[in-house]
């Protein structure tokens, strides 16, 4: 069985920073094989894409809402992916899922080719 799990979201005034943190286990799951993503669902809104890195780490891709302001990264050897975000904005408030997919890089930003998704942390930024 897959697990992620997500850390890190809280409570942040605007122009503020926080780094979420994914960790993947699962005793048949080998994290390299997998490209990984952060999508986000605010209230009352479609879940969103917000940045996607490639098994190897070699390539990346950001929606264009929070290019430049936020950065996805993974480290292999911990099982773990991480989303640095600065610069929030209000409209950056929402829950924050990490997910896994085998499938091919160039459906990157399609939720439905995910095999695994964590439960989320909330992010919240205020004025």
């Amino acid at each position: 069985q897959v697990q992620l799990v997500e850390s890190g979201g809280g409570l942040v005034q605007a122009g503020g920073s926080l780094r979420l943190s994914c960790v993947a286990s699962g005793r048949t799951f080998t994290f390299n094989n997998y490209n990984m993503a952060w999508f986000r669902r605010a209230p009352g809104k479609e879940r969103e894409f917000v940045a996607g890195i490639v098994g190897s780490g070699t390539s990346t891709l950001s929606a264009h809402s929070v290019k430049g302001r936020f950065t996805i990264s993974r480290d292999n050897a911990k099982n773990t992916v991480y989303l640095q975000m600065t610069t929030l904005k209000p409209e950056d408030t929402a829950v924050y899922h990490c997910a896994a997919a085998a499938g091919p890089w160039t459906r990157i930003r399609d939720a439905s080719t995910y095999d695994y998704w964590g439960q989320g942390t909330q992010v919240t930024v205020s004025l």
